[in-house]
């Protein structure tokens, strides 16, 4: 699997297509959630794309402090279903976090994350921060990476 980081402008619209058919997928239908994806903060993000064989099947959208929360973020982190069992989503962890730093210039991030995935960015240095909430009708926490 080969990581590449774009900002919104460079992104082809094959990979556009392929990212939101992605998120649609997971989060839409997988997810069973129905919501505005698209809520136009793509063209402030940072997008980190999970390439196998042509194919992205990994991805995440960053974003500066200020965009999101005070601080950096990560939010949209996905893996398509038939390819989890590989461990990817702690490679495309990696990755964004490395991303934050050479591009923000940041090391504090925070995070929304679904409440189940609690033990998942807690092993990428992620602490939650005060109560659980819904967000679009699923569990979520606020997690902060110092």
């Amino acid at each position: 699997m080969n990581f590449i980081v774009k900002r919104f402008q460079e992104l082809t619209t094959s990979e556009l297509y392929d990212l939101l058919q992605l998120r649609s997928e997971v989060f839409v239908v997988e997810q069973d959630c129905v919501y505005q994806d698209l809520d136009g903060k793509d063209q402030k993000a940072l997008h980190v794309l999970g390439v196998k064989e042509g194919n992205i099947i990994a991805y995440a959208r960053l974003f500066n402090s200020g965009e999101y929360f005070n601080t950096p973020s990560i939010g949209r982190v996905i893996v398509k279903k038939t390819e989890r069992r590989y461990g990817y989503g702690h490679d495309l962890m990696k990755v964004a976090i490395k991303a934050i730093s050479d591009n923000y210039k940041e090391t504090t991030i925070t995070i929304s994350a679904q409440t189940y995935l609690q033990k998942f960015y807690e092993s990428h240095g992620f602490k939650q921060v005060g109560e659980g909430y819904l967000e679009d009708g699923i569990p979520h926490i606020r997690m902060v990476k110092n």
